[in-house]
């Protein structure tokens, strides 16, 4: 059987990944070097939390800075507030993701499970609740 056919369709009896598609282990025999794609993902995936860091700390200080007054004093600069350390938490969540998946690519383990993808919707949607009831306040006033 020719070598791109094994493996290949259902009922394959060889269900193996192969180590080459996985790994460059040409390039040092020493050291696991994971293929480059799965590095470069994972780069990706960091530059995503930091643009979503960068969002958030612009959202708070766009807040803190052009909205109107929400419902009690301080209110704006409290929602403001905790969107920009929201951003810093977010980017430093990113980073250690980064390092976990790296490692565990590297070492060829599973990659590691994360809350931080929860923690950040749950405090977003918390966040949003929070305006939400300053918005209603204000208009009550």
């Amino acid at each position: 059987m020719p070598p791109t056919a094994r493996g290949c369709g259902p009922g394959s009896a060889d269900r193996r990944p192969s180590a080459r598609a996985w790994s460059n282990s040409g390039v040092d025999s020493d050291r696991r070097e994971p293929d480059y794609r799965f590095s470069l993902a994972n780069e990706r995936t960091l530059l995503a939390w930091v643009r979503t860091s960068l969002a958030l700390d612009v959202a708070g200080l766009g807040v803190i800075r052009f909205a109107p007054p929400l419902g009690v004093p301080g209110g704006r600069e409290l929602v403001g507030g905790v969107l920009v350390l929201l951003g810093a938490a977010t980017a430093w969540s990113g980073y250690r993701r980064f390092l976990a998946t790296d490692h565990a690519i590297r070492a060829g383990a599973p990659l590691p499970a994360h809350a931080a993808p929860r923690i950040l919707a749950a405090a977003l949607a918390a966040i949003s609740l929070v305006v939400l009831a300053l918005l209603v306040i204000d208009r009550l006033s």
